[in-house]
């Protein structure tokens, strides 16, 4: 077993003088019951509930659901940026989030200080870095722009330094929600390839989109969720077809 979950609740306390405006009524028939008004001061997101699932190592799986159903708050706290309010969550596999569209440091450091964040995060040294740092440069189409701080690029360099850095290792399991940019059209083919061999190359995938022509290509299995819970699991085409007639 490669990530086990049982019973899971998440709850998240906002802070806000504003929660003086919400009224009860109006919070469960506009949310479902998923924002709940504590005090005048906090507001709590319970955003997700009752989660139970299993996920064997090498198992491809698709997260299907509508916008704030849960997908992108199950791919945090299975990748340890979220720990459950309640319940069971055993994990023997590093999962690797592609989750936040950003980069590890402040963007007055430079893109070397960026990609060095990366590689140090996943391999814990600096051996191989010089090597790294080459292919991130000639990859990108950075350049010598690698050693200005990150706030002097336009978007389209941004994005494709942060997509080159994040696609640079294989992982054992991959929890990636989709929507990563790759910046300028002219990047886009060698990308597209770079980011299917990446996906076929991850051991144990957890994948959340709204492309469905994705999902198929890359994923077997579909979880769909509805107001922080999982409703359906099984092979991905009885999985669309569930979200699709619900």
């Amino acid at each position: 077993m490669t990530i086990y979950l049982e019973d899971i609740c998440l709850s998240i306390p906002i802070f806000t003088n504003e929660t003086r405006q919400f009224k009860k009524i109006l919070v469960n028939s506009v949310t479902g019951g998923l924002l709940q008004r504590e005090s005048a001061e906090v507001t709590r997101i319970n955003a997700l509930k009752n989660v139970n699932c299993k996920i064997q190592r090498g198992e491809r799986i698709a997260l299907i659901g509508h916008n704030g159903s849960g997908k992108t708050t199950f791919l945090k706290l299975i990748s340890g940026i979220y720990y459950p309010t309640s319940g069971l969550l055993k994990k023997n596999i590093r999962v690797f989030p592609m989750i936040n569209k950003s980069f590890l440091t402040s963007n007055e450091l430079s893109g070397v200080v960026a990609a060095k964040a990366h590689y140090l995060m996943i391999n814990g040294y600096e051996d191989g870095f010089d090597e790294y740092l080459e292919d991130i440069k000639n990859f990108s189409g950075i350049g010598d722009y690698i050693y200005l701080p990150l706030k002097t690029y336009s978007q389209g360099m941004e994005a494709r330094l942060l997509f080159t850095i994040l696609t640079s290792f294989k992982h054992e399991c991959l929890a990636l929600d989709e929507g990563f940019g790759t910046g300028d059209s002219d990047f886009y083919s060698k990308a597209e390839v770079k980011m299917n061999s990446f996906l076929k190359d991850a051991g144990t995938l957890i994948f959340a989109s709204h492309s469905e022509e994705l999902l198929k290509r890359f994923c077997k299995r579909g979880l769909v969720f509805e107001r922080g819970t999982i409703v359906f699991d099984g092979l991905l085409d009885d999985a669309l077809n569930y979200y699709h007639d619900s």
